[in-house]
């Protein structure tokens, strides 16, 4: 690997952060320390706002990084550059290396276009989606979730990827008790892509504050959807004070309608 930024194109607003605190691009420590790619990365696209995105396994000296990585464009020029790294289950509360292997055959089967939620509401969708998904009201219809490399399925056998063991019952997405997003509370989230070839939306979420003023769960996670079902969830997490969860002081986006059950809520209308 080159560690060499100096030839992007960027531009002269450009705004970069890393693990949510804000850096000149050449000041960025993963510039540097990244010496590998491991065999995982799932990309998500929006074109429609010039937002590219990606969950990836890297390595630093040969230890394993889960890595989130956003990218804005405008006029061909990077705008803004978003990285956080999680290196251990200390700041990712999941961090199973073994479940990250390659990506989802689910995640990127490429939906034909009739079954493509509305390219002009992909937005709307996305709204609505992340206020239903962050009280967890539905799983029944979603065949497999993968956080920080645990799986979660439905009613299908194991990939070779280890079972979801965080809590009891989580390696059934379908019949997961929906107990400890009780605990953790209302959920602050917004819509940072929507791959409108792929059918996936991007959300980032953060709740689960320990204290007042304390750290907070952070996580981008992905939706699958097609035929008005979600299919498939993935998500990377990392803990960060409440302060820098939007990413180091970016204001959050507008608060998303409440959805209360994914058949009754109208979701599926808007995706």
């Amino acid at each position: 690997m080159k560690h060499d930024v100096s030839k992007l194109p960027v531009s002269d607003t450009l705004r970069v952060t890393e693990d949510a605190v804000e850096k000149p691009l050449g000041k960025v420590g993963l510039v540097r320390t990244v010496t590998r790619l491991r065999g995982f990365r799932q990309d998500i696209i929006d074109e429609r706002d010039g937002v590219a995105g990606a969950d990836v396994v890297v390595e630093e000296s040969g230890a394993p990084v889960l890595l989130v990585v956003r990218l804005k464009v405008v006029a061909d020029k990077l705008t803004e550059v978003e990285l956080v790294a999680t290196r251990s289950a200390a700041e990712g509360l999941i961090f199973n290396i073994d479940g990250l292997s390659a990506p989802s055959e689910r995640m990127n089967y490429a939906p034909r276009p009739e079954q493509l939620f509305d390219p002009r509401r992909g937005h709307q969708g996305g709204a609505a989606l992340s206020g239903w998904a962050q009280r967890r009201q539905d799983f029944r219809r979603c065949e497999r979730a993968l956080c920080g490399g645990c799986l979660s399925l439905r009613k299908r056998p194991g990939d070779g990827r280890p079972d979801c063991k965080f809590a009891p019952g989580c390696q059934n997405i379908a019949t997961q008790s929906l107990a400890i997003f009780n605990r953790l509370g209302e959920a602050q989230t917004r819509v940072v892509a929507v791959d409108e070839r792929m059918g996936i939306v991007w959300l980032r979420m953060a709740w689960g504050a320990r204290e007042r003023g304390g750290d907070q769960l952070t996580v981008w996670e992905s939706f699958k959807v097609y035929d008005g079902q979600i299919h498939a969830v993935e998500a990377f997490m990392r803990i960060l004070p409440v302060e820098k969860r939007n990413g180091g002081g970016v204001a959050p986006g507008p608060q998303t309608p409440e959805c209360k059950t994914w058949e009754n809520c109208g979701c599926k209308d808007s995706l």
